[in-house]
């Protein structure tokens, strides 16, 4: 279970957020599995009040600084958006062409073995490592740390090279998905 200090206890303030595969599987190579977290995302947006401020999809984990709308729970939203996509994930690898198929559902159903609320498959680990961002400092910084990380991984020499990141969007490109800049 995520550590108390994890816990989001106010609901619309902006957030750094972690949300990551069971056993940092590299999930996110294909890019079929990308878009439907971005689809996901916009979806979020669009209908139940998230608003993002940052983000970043790597290989295995996907990073946000987000908030919620007014009226709306950010803590909801997540288990909301981790639910569906682990679904709609699980239920691709499972229909799809995959030659990683049967080991990545071997592990997503070995980490729920033992879990009374996963019926058949754990997707997302449990917990989303919220930080809340108490100044505009700490939350550049985040933000910041968000762009640089496919920097880090050698994915790309510049951050707003990276479709899947909202360095696009604070570079004056068209992102994959709005952003609330902050």
């Amino acid at each position: 279970m995520a550590s108390d200090q994890y816990f989001i206890r106010n609901q619309n303030a902006v957030y750094f957020l972690t949300m990551t595969v069971v056993d940092w599987i590299d999930v996110f190579t294909r890019k079929e599995y990308k878009f439907m977290i971005t689809d996901s995302l916009i979806y979020c947006q669009k209908e139940k009040g998230l608003q993002i401020h940052g983000w970043c999809l790597m290989s295995n984990h996907l990073h946000l600084l987000a908030s919620a709308k007014d009226g709306y729970n950010l803590s909801d939203i997540l288990r909301d958006f981790k639910k569906f996509t682990s679904k709609k994930i699980v239920a691709t690898i499972n229909s799809e062409v995959e030659s990683r198929k049967d080991w990545m559902l071997y592990r997503f159903e070995f980490a729920g073995k033992f879990k009374v609320n996963v019926k058949d498959y754990k997707f997302w680990q449990d917990g989303n490592h919220a930080t809340e961002c108490f100044s505009y400092e700490f939350a550049k910084q985040k933000l910041n740390y968000i762009h640089q990380n496919p920097v880090r991984a050698s994915i790309v020499d510049e951050a707003e090279n990276y479709l899947f990141s909202s360095a696009r969007n604070y570079a004056g490109l068209k992102g994959l998905v709005e952003t609330n800049f902050i």
